[in-house]
């Protein structure tokens, strides 16, 4: 009898398209399993054969968040470098470290979420470590670069997935979940959605993810962006992810709507594919699909499509055929490729931002190296466990000698007598092998636990004296003798247990309360004040429940042994060039759910910077940090900037002051003077408050683009030229010192006639080449007129404005040194055609007092008062034709509009009475009025009311 081999489903036959093997998979699978995929941790099919998945692998800098890693610099890091090809080659290494994590650990996944490609809008945005640039051609660029490298090049299968974060518009921290960012259609296609849009058209991105906040209102995961724009840029299957807990949220804290089941119907019509939501438990996600298909709210056909998006993501990766994906047996970990490609990231995103040529030092210089993070390697929240650790103390100790460098690192130097009269004090403990928080590896960090094995403090005769960081904003840490912080785990117990402030919930943080003649000492963390119990230090219960009567608040005496700034003046003065290593911790005072106050560097290292300058004038300030402060740097010998720069950071630091490499980062973002440069947080109106180097008409510290270098650089044989569809601009770039370096050469344009605000010059090309002394290149780029466009409102499509534009090109946004000027043909504007197509409430031209707000749940958009105040609204060059005898209004709510032509007399008001049907229900109200010709339409909106539209008739 001859045995007949199993039939191959065709979903498992490698010579059939994805589609069709997608299309046959999903006639297989049950609605139940249907449903089951749409959670992020989907389970297996075991009765096919298909294995359990899931979304998300963070992989911002590196693997994160599942044991030690290559870890790169930060992604502002990455951005300074202003390096594609850099960029490229370390997704490529993160992606294969992926890749062999994975094959000893099933929980590291596939699906990357990264890169963020958020604007840097603004600098005190509590996340701005995690992006690449306040400007879109920057983000995209370096965006692109990335996520072609975590894909992979083979033309059918993906070594990663990259899913871009987080769309849309989301550049605050402070009410994330509920704020709404009023996004002008200008500044809606000319900045937010063009990162995401160049990035996803380059094909080597696998999704997004939405952002927590709202949208003109409307909650970015029931954005109807998604289909409009994001699922138009591209024609392969695209999968949304949610954010964690954000399905929630639509209910809980946004109020959007009323049950989960309205709520997750609406997010999957919208686009949403898959939902990040309690955790690994997917039974209350499912419930929620099930009834909302249940109540007829969505289809199975819109599951199917979800389905099928999450397997073309499965497909691509290889899962169905592993015998065919080229990178199954990747193992490439830490190799010396990886570890030398660290290094060359670290060094490359190095930033000189003043030199009075003090820099590169003379190899015989005796150094003073202080600062609170001269001996630090910090690690941000998506940073992986570091393999390799390098301080700038330890790079400048193997490059120069420790015999050269002396140390202080300029901690204020306490001890915490208590209202007793005896001291917090340290025990000594039998420690493990110096173990790290997360070195284990965790799908979610956040749920990590302190150490409970160490005892907990306790008071003495003696005590044991602590260094003391103020990190601003009267946030403290306390960290003991044998460098361990002070932390608070879940039983409430002090212990010196730490090797860094960490966490999602911060427990290594304090603050100094003033109370009678000393202080209470408030942990952060917890909330709650610290006593001293019989058993040990610890939190106090402040609500009753601790049986404990001594266990209250305890009144602390600070007793200063020393000073950070006495210890600076110490080693300084016989130094012959002194370090200051400052910045910020990025667990402390701006990360993710914390923006930062003020731009200023924190009042102890200020102290400290100016303790150095005044014992020696050769004073160097290295800032190593997640974004820009506002520091005076004018009586400073040299001032250098790095992101946090992963494994290698310190060495990369020294060799730049020793000169074996010469600087060449460049600012991916404008530094501002003051705060007084800066509009709110929540303003993201680019262009109506000047914001980003794009429109900003100040004076700045530092300018986008800007970064000095050992050597000059001259430019020369601008040409530029017009073809169809392309401006083709070359010159060229001269070594002109004698020193082997990289120079960034920026290419800027501008109109120089516009009808309209337009940027002061806008970066549309760039290249980073390295040159040898004497040594000339010629760069050229091809730059699409596209690049040229803007957003017409009056149309509601790009146009490219007819007239002369003027290139230039330099080594910074404001260091130009070749202009010319081209004219392009363009189309002309012309007047809104308002009898046809009236004015949409949001496409104003100028705005005062009011902000943009969703016309319904699920599409459009109205304008409103802030805050149900007076607003007024400007409409450039509306064409009355031969004349008008009517206007109307659509509008819901309670309130009052006025229309006047030219900031004239009013010539029509409505008066809106208030509706007990919502503020979707609308009503259309008529008035006559006389006007012809072209005039600028005037608005003011008086109460909570919301405009939607204004017609005009006869």
């Amino acid at each position: 009898m001859t045995a007949h081999p199993p039939h191959t489903p065709p979903f498992r036959d490698p010579h059939l398209s994805f589609a069709k093997r997608i299309d046959d998979l999903l006639t297989r699978l049950t609605l139940d399993e249907k449903i089951g995929f749409l959670h992020q941790f989907t389970p297996a099919v075991e009765r096919l054969g298909i294995p359990a998945f899931r979304t998300g692998q963070e992989a911002l800098h590196g693997v994160a968040w599942m044991g030690p890693a290559t870890v790169f610099p930060q992604a502002v890091g990455l951005g300074a470098t202003w390096n594609t090809e850099l960029v490229r080659r370390i997704g490529e290494a993160v992606s294969k470290e992926v890749r062999a994590m994975r094959a000893r650990d099933d929980r590291v996944g596939l699906n990357i979420w990264a890169p963020t490609v958020n604007l840097l809008r603004h600098p005190l945005w509590g996340r701005n470590e995690e992006g690449y640039s306040e400007d879109p051609k920057l983000t995209s660029a370096i965006a692109t670069a990335y996520t072609h490298g975590l894909r992979g090049d083979h033309p059918t299968y993906w070594r990663t997935a990259p899913v871009l974060k987080h769309w849309l518009a989301h550049n605050n921290e402070t009410d994330r979940a509920t704020s709404s960012s009023s996004v002008r259609p200008r500044v809606l296609h000319e900045y937010d959605l063009r990162a995401f849009r160049e990035a996803v058209e380059a094909g080597a991105v696998a999704g997004v993810m939405p952002a927590y906040n709202l949208v003109n209102g409307r909650p970015n995961h029931v954005s109807p962006y998604l289909r409009e724009h994001l699922r138009a840029w591209t024609d392969e299957e695209l999968l949304v992810c949610s954010d964690a807990g954000a399905p929630s949220n639509l209910v809980d804290h946004e109020h959007y709507f009323d049950t989960h089941e309205e709520a997750t119907a609406a997010s999957l019509r919208a686009g949403v594919d898959s939902f990040t939501d309690h955790g690994t438990d997917s039974s209350q996600m499912i419930a929620r699909i099930r009834g909302a298909l249940d109540q007829g709210l969505v289809t199975e056909a819109e599951i199917d499509t979800a389905v099928r998006r999450q397997l073309s993501v499965r497909f691509r990766l290889g899962e169905f055929d592993p015998q065919h994906d080229p990178h199954t047996d990747v193992r490439d970990f830490d190799t010396p490729a990886h570890r030398a490609l660290a290094r060359e990231a670290a060094e490359q995103a190095i930033v000189l931002l003043r030199n009075d040529g003090v820099l590169p030092l003379a190899p015989d210089t005796r150094l003073a190296v202080v600062g609170l993070l001269a001996d630090e390697c910090k690690l941000d929240w998506y940073s992986g466990t570091l393999v390799h650790r390098s301080t700038p103390l330890e790079g400048l100790y193997e490059r120069f000698g420790a015999e050269r460098v002396e140390f202080a690192e300029g901690v204020d130097r306490v001890r915490l007598k208590t209202s007793a009269g005896t001291f917090l004090h340290v025990l000594a403990a039998e420690d493990d092998e110096d173990s790290m928080r997360g070195a284990e590896g965790a799908l979610d960090p956040a749920l990590l636990a302190g150490r409970t094995d160490l005892p907990p403090l306790t008071t003495d005769a003696t005590g044991t004296e602590f260094a003391l960081i103020d990190w601003d904003e009267g946030v403290l840490t306390l960290r003991a003798p044998d460098g361990r912080y002070l932390s608070v785990a879940e039983d409430g117990y002090l212990r010196a247990s730490a090797d860094q402030p960490g966490g999602w919930v911060v427990q290594e943080t304090f603050r100094l309360e003033p109370h009678g003649s000393g202080h209470l000492l408030r942990h952060i963390g917890s909330g709650r004040h610290v006593c001293v119990a019989a058993d040990g230090v610890k939190v106090a219960d402040e609500n009753g429940g601790n049986a404990e009567p001594e266990a209250k608040p305890e009144t602390f005496t600070l007793i200063i042994a020393e000073r950070g700034e006495d210890a600076v003046t110490r080693v300084t003065s016989e130094a012959d060039v002194v370090l200051v290593v400052a910045g910020n911790d990025p667990h402390i005072n701006g990360r993710e759910t914390e923006d930062r106050a003020s731009l200023r560097l924190p009042a102890h290292q200020e102290r400290l910077l100016r303790a150095a300058r005044a014992a020696n004038p050769r004073t160097v300030l290295a800032l190593v940090s997640a974004y820009p402060y506002a520091v005076d740097t004018s009586d400073l010998a040299a001032a250098l900037w790095t992101a946090h720069g992963g494994q290698a950071a310190g060495t990369a630091l020294a060799r730049v002051l020793a000169g074996d490499i010469s600087p060449a980062g460049r600012l991916p973002q404008t530094w501002y003077e003051s705060d007084a440069d800066l509009p709110g947080l929540l303003d993201y109106d680019v262009i109506g408050s000047r914001q980003t180097y794009l429109y900003f008409e100040g004076t700045p510290l530092f300018p986008f683009g800007h970064g000095l270098s050992y050597t000059s650089f001259s430019y020369g044989d601008l040409t530029a030229r017009v073809t169809e569809g392309a401006l083709h601009v070359s010159f060229t770039i001269t070594n002109t010192g004698d020193v082997t370096a990289d120079e960034v050469a920026q290419l800027y344009t501008r109109a120089i006639d516009p009808a309209l605000p337009r940027p002061r010059r806008e970066l549309v090309a760039h290249r980073r080449v390295t040159l040898t002394p004497g040594a000339e290149e010629e760069l050229s780029f091809e730059v699409p007129l596209r690049a040229f466009e803007f957003w017409d409102v009056a149309q509601d499509r790009w146009r490219v404005e007819p007239g002369p534009y003027e290139l230039l090109a330099g080594a910074s946004s404001e260091d130009i040194r070749l202009r010319t000027t081209v004219l392009l043909d363009g189309e002309p504007g012309a007047p809104r055609p308002v009898l046809r197509r009236g004015l949409g409430g949001a496409d104003f031209d100028e705005q005062s007092g009011v902000e943009i707000v969703d016309r319904t749940r699920t599409a459009g958009d109205a304008v409103t008062a802030t805050e149900g105040g007076a607003g007024e609204l400007v409409y450039r060059d509306c064409d009355f034709g031969n004349g008008v005898t009517e206007a109307t209004v659509t509008v819901s709510g309670k309130g009052s509009v006025e229309l006047s032509l030219d900031g004239g007399a009013v010539l029509a008001t409505w008066e809106v009475a208030e509706s007990d049907s919502g503020p979707y229900d609308y009503t259309t109200l008529g008035a006559q009025i006389v006007a012809e010709g072209v005039h600028d339409v005037h608005l003011g909106l008086r109460g909570p009311l919301r405009l939607a539209h204004v017609g005009f008739s006869g």
